[in-house]
C-alpha cells in the first residue's frame, strides 16, 4: 500500500497539468520512428473508489459518456474503426482501474482525460492515481532492426508510458518478468521522449506497476 500511498501524495507536489496527455500521440510518433514500438490500443485510469453508492453512479455514468464516441458504421461509408470496450478491474491492491480497449492513440487520450476530468469535476480529483497507456514492439519487418526500444525485447514485452495524476509528468516503465523491469530501456526511451513529454525527473517516483491489467494478445 505504500506504494499508492507515495503516488496519492503525502507532500507537496507540482500542479498537475492534465492537457499534458494531448501531447501522446505526438509521443507515440516519436517512439514508433525512434524506437520501433507502437501503442498497443489499451489504456487504464488507476484510481482509489472511496466508499458509497454516489462513486458507484459515477462509474456508470463514465462509462455511459465514454460509449457515446462510439459510431454505427452502417451509417457511414468510412471503414468501422476497430472495436472499443470499457471495463472496471479491481487490482490485488484494492485499487480500482477503468481499462479502455481498441481504437488509436488518440481515441485512447481523449477517453483517458474524459475519465481524469469527471473525477475531478465530481470532487474525486484526490482519488485519481494515475493513467497508463501500453506499447509493443511494432512486427514491421521493414523496420530498422537497430531499432531502439525493440533491440533486446521480447516480441511479446510490453512498455508502458504512465501519467502521474498528482505531477502531471510522465514514465516509462518497461516490465521484463515477474516483478521485474528493464531499467536500462526505461533510460534509453526517456531519451527518446525528449521534449515530446513532461518526463518525470525524480526516478524515485518511477513506481513499478505491476500486474498491470492492460497485457494481453
Amino acid at each position: 500500500m505504500g506504494l499508492f500511498d507515495t503516488i496519492l501524495g503525502r507532500t507537496r507536489a507540482a500542479r498537475p497539468d492534465l492537457d499534458a496527455l494531448f501531447a501522446l500521440p505526438g509521443a507515440a510518433l516519436t517512439l514508433e520512428a525512434s524506437a520501433g514500438l507502437v501503442p498497443s490500443g489499451r489504456a487504464g485510469v488507476c484510481f482509489r473508489a472511496p466508499a458509497g453508492k454516489p462513486f458507484e453512479e459515477l462509474e456508470v455514468e463514465v462509462e455511459s459518456l465514454l460509449g457515446l464516441a462510439d459510431t454505427d458504421p452502417t451509417t457511414s461509408g468510412d471503414p468501422p474503426a476497430p472495436a472499443q470496450t470499457v471495463r472496471h478491474v479491481a487490482d490485488s491492491f484494492g485499487y480500482r482501474w477503468i481499462v479502455i480497449e481498441g481504437g488509436g492513440i488518440d481515441d485512447l487520450v481523449t477517453r483517458a482525460h474524459l475519465v481524469h476530468s469527471s473525477l475531478e469535476d465530481a470532487g474525486w480529483g484526490p482519488q485519481l492515481l494515475c493513467s497508463v497507456f501500453g506499447f509493443h514492439p511494432g512486427r514491421d519487418p521493414g523496420a530498422d532492426p537497430d531499432a531502439l526500444g525493440p533491440e533486446g525485447m521480447a516480441p511479446d514485452q510490453p512498455l508502458f508510458l504512465v501519467y502521474l495524476a498528482k505531477r502531471g509528468t510522465f514514465y516509462p516503465f518497461a516490465p521484463s518478468g515477474p516483478e521485474e523491469r528493464d531499467s536500462e530501456l526505461e533510460l534509453r526511451i526517456r531519451g527518446v521522449l525528449g521534449k515530446d513529454l513532461p518526463v518525470e525527473e525524480d526516478l524515485s517516483r518511477w513506481f513499478p506497476l505491476w500486474d498491470l491489467p492492460l497485457t494481453g494478445p
